[in-house]
């Protein structure tokens, strides 16, 4: 269909306003998602919104600045159907359940001319399609980030930094090290080392399954940053296994204070501290 030729579909939206409302609320209706007075709202503004679109002549490019309100409205509906649980099929049904009423509206008003409604219904077909392929889009993309977030708050909360004494932290270290949580690592550890005024720390890794080059690099990494923000850091967790690894991988770790597990890591900081632990004489 040539796209100089005049649709009517603004027309046809106007003529029957209050049918196509009434029919795409009873479709959606019978899928019992929303309540009533939520979905009343959504159907009135989407179709007053596809009409005021779609009266300014642009009824196949969605992506027009006529079609911003429209594309909001949804995304907005998109997100919080995401939100909710909702699957991209239900999501999608949104648009998709106003398609049978506007195409019986269609053929009615095509009555007699099966070219017209041929053209008229590929058009309006190619529209409702577009539409509801960006709610779909809007919803994976509000998935995606949920999951993202997620992601990283889980992160976050795998690598806590532990107060053990005044001047001494630990960030006990579970699973494998990456370039990602590295960052994570890091930037939690400089944090607290700011908000602390900690001049030890102790990087402990006796949940770190394998260490290999990357990860050694990581560590190094790790307590590099720390030095320059003025603390010392001890690696715990050093297991004979371990220790074997980064000999045969060459991994430099000079100048970095390493323990075979957290009690002898924290001990050592301690006595680097000035501090003493000694048992307490009880009387009976």
């Amino acid at each position: 269909m040539s796209t100089t030729r005049k649709s009517r579909i603004p027309a046809i939206l106007d003529k029957y306003e209050s049918e196509l409302l009434v029919e795409q609320q009873a479709n959606l209706r019978q899928r019992g998602l929303v309540k009533e007075a939520d979905l009343r709202s959504q159907c009135t503004r989407f179709l007053d919104l596809l009409k005021r679109a779609t009266q300014r002549g642009n009824v196949t490019d969605i992506n027009a600045p006529e079609w911003q309100e429209i594309r909001d409205m949804l995304a907005e509906i998109s997100r919080w159907r995401g939100q909710q649980g909702f699957t991209p099929s239900e999501t999608a049904s949104f648009v998709f359940s106003f398609k049978k009423p506007f195409f019986e509206r269609l053929r009615r008003e095509y009555a007699g001319d099966a070219a017209g409604l041929a053209e008229e219904t590929w058009l309006s077909n190619e529209l409702f399609d577009r539409l509801g392929l960006f709610t779909t889009e809007v919803y994976q993309q509000g998935r995606e980030e949920v999951i993202a977030r997620q992601q990283q708050e889980m992160l976050e909360l795998s690598t806590p930094v532990v107060k053990l004494w005044e001047g001494i932290l630990a960030l006990p270290l579970i699973g494998t090290l990456d370039s990602a949580r590295t960052q994570t690592v890091m930037e939690s550890l400089l944090q607290k080392i700011v908000q602390t005024g900690a001049e030890l720390a102790i990087l402990d890794i006796t949940g770190v399954p394998t260490v290999d080059t990357l990860v050694a690099q990581h560590l190094i990494r790790t307590v590099t940053a720390a030095r320059l923000m003025g603390a010392e850091c001890i690696i715990s967790g050093i297991r004979p296994q371990i220790a074997q690894t980064i000999v045969h991988l060459g991994v430099d770790l000079a100048g970095i204070a390493t323990k075979a597990t957290l009690a002898d890591a924290f001990a050592l900081a301690l006595r680097k501290a000035g501090l003493t632990v000694g048992k307490m004489n009880v009387q009976h």
